[in-house]
């Protein structure tokens, strides 16, 4: 009976892991700006604005490029809007960091999509992008 009851852990486990790593994502729910942002600390992400950093965007492109398990998930430099998926290590948990031109200012929203809160790990990754943009 505890054989079987293992078995059934693990199963759940297993089919947990490769949910997180392979469920489908809808671009249109990730890649998309926050109205009016504002810099913002929540139990999901953050929010960053950089005050006049328009020409900084091509910057933070390559540093969010150079982040361990981060790729690109949608839009272009180019378009004015970038949104990146950072992976964790282990579990591969998805976070989404959406980046934009609003006006004169460069917007950072990153925020994780499994879970009810991130430890602040979207906080971190997003100050190292910013420290980075002033730190050549």
């Amino acid at each position: 009976m505890l054989a079987k009851v293992l078995w059934v852990i693990v199963i759940i486990v297993v089919v947990a892991a490769l949910w997180v790593r392979l469920a489908p994502t809808d671009a249109g729910k990730w890649h998309k700006p926050v109205p009016s942002p504002q810099d913002k600390d929540f139990n999901a992400g953050v929010i960053r604005v950089l005050p006049a950093a328009k020409d900084q965007f091509d910057d933070l492109h390559l540093i969010a490029l150079a982040t361990p398990r981060t790729k690109l998930f949608a839009g272009s430099v180019s378009e004015g809007m970038t949104t990146y998926v950072t992976r964790s290590l282990l579990w591969g948990f998805s976070d989404y960091a959406t980046v934009w031109i609003e006006g004169e200012d460069l917007v950072v929203y990153s925020r994780h999509r499994f879970g009810g809160g991130d430890g602040s790990v979207n906080r971190a990754k997003v100050e190292k992008w910013i420290s980075s943009l002033s730190n050549p």
